[in-house]
């Protein structure tokens, strides 16, 4: 089986039996379009929804945004030969993984899903939220997902303190 993993910013279009798109997500969103009867699907993963009024992004950057990933992964679909009226979608992250950053995570899931909506692309599945990073594994050209939640990896054993053996003091003291 093939495999294509993407990372932030990227998105990837296929058709091809036995293909699978891989991600792994935290506050990120992951959308899966599939157009079942085109056999094509695509998957992307973006850092934030859409950039602030006061926010200019160089173009450049502009895949790190949901706004402009859903549109480059709809739009890919379409030269491919699906159509908009039929794609379904499968959302996916979005999860509160690091405290200090606040509710990216559940914003990055509001705007997908609001975008969804606005478009009038049906969501068939959504697992968006927890406090817990996701492995996604998207194969288009049968619409299916894979999505399970990546468990917190345990630390390193420590390694016992070995005591310290003071040598006999003479009272003197050495600076270093």
């Amino acid at each position: 089986m093939a495999r294509v993993p993407i990372v932030q910013g990227e998105h990837h279009v296929a058709g091809e039996p036995g293909l699978v798109i891989s991600t792994l997500l935290g506050s990120c969103v992951a959308a899966c379009l599939h157009d079942p009867v085109a056999k094509l699907g695509g998957m992307n993963h973006f850092l934030l929804g859409e950039p602030g009024d006061d926010n200019p992004v160089p173009k450049a950057e502009m895949t790190r945004y949901g706004i402009h990933a859903m549109e480059l992964l709809i739009n890919g679909l379409m030269k491919r030969g699906a159509q908009r009226s039929r794609l379904r979608a499968h959302l996916y992250g979005g999860a509160s993984i690091v405290a200090n950053l606040g509710d990216i995570g559940q914003r990055n899931g509001l705007f997908a899903r609001k975008f969804l909506q606005t478009e009038g692309i049906v969501l068939d599945r959504c697992e968006l939220g927890g406090t817990q990073a996701r492995k996604v594994e998207f194969m288009p050209y049968e619409g299916r997902v894979r999505s399970s939640l990546v468990r917190d990896v345990p630390l390193p054993p420590v390694a016992p303190v070995k005591p310290v053996v003071e040598a006999e003091s003479s009272g003197e003291l050495e600076l270093f």
